[in-house]
C-alpha cells in the first residue's frame, strides 16, 4: 500500500460505514421495504468503486458488482452486502498496521520526499482493526 491508497482507503471505508448505518436503521424498521432509486444510486457508485480499489484478495464477493437497479433490493439486502464489504475492509486494515508505542499505523511503501526506515516504509497513524484480537 502507498499513502493514496490509504486515503482511498479512509474515505471509502467510512462512507461505507456511513451507508451501513443508516439503511441498518432502515432495515430495522422495515427489513423488506425496497431501498428507493436515489439512495441505491450512491450505494450502488460506493460499491463499484470499492469493487475497483480491492483487490481480488480483498473483494467479498467475486460475482456482484452492484445491485439491479430494475430489481430494486430490500434494506436487509443492502445491509448484508455493506457489512461483507466492511469486514473485507478490516481485513485489508489488520493486514496492513501494526502497534508501535501503544498506537496502530499503516506500514505503506514510502516516496522519495517521505521520511522512511530502514526498510522503506512510513507509518501514518490509524485505529485500531475492529474484531483485531490483543
Amino acid at each position: 500500500m502507498n499513502r493514496k491508497d490509504v486515503d482511498v482507503f479512509e474515505k471509502l471505508s467510512g462512507q461505507l460505514l456511513s451507508t451501513f448505518e443508516e439503511v441498518s436503521l432502515l432495515s430495522k424498521k422495515n427489513p423488506n421495504d425496497a431501498v428507493n432509486r436515489f439512495k441505491l444510486h450512491f450505494i450502488n457508485k460506493l460499491i463499484s468503486q470499492s469493487n475497483d480499489y480491492l483487490s481480488d484478495k480483498y473483494k467479498p464477493f467475486d460475482d456482484f458488482t452492484t445491485f439491479n437497479e430494475d430489481d430494486m433490493p430490500q434494506n436487509s439486502d443492502v445491509v448484508f452486502i455493506l457489512s461483507q464489504y466492511l469486514q473485507c475492509f478490516e481485513k485489508q486494515r489488520s493486514d496492513n498496521v501494526a502497534m508501535m508505542s501503544g498506537a496502530w499505523y499503516w506500514r505503506i511503501e514510502g516516496g522519495k520526499n517521505d521520511n522512511v526506515d530502514e526498510n522503506g516504509m512510513i507509518f501514518i497513524r490509524t485505529v485500531k482493526p475492529k474484531k483485531l484480537k490483543d
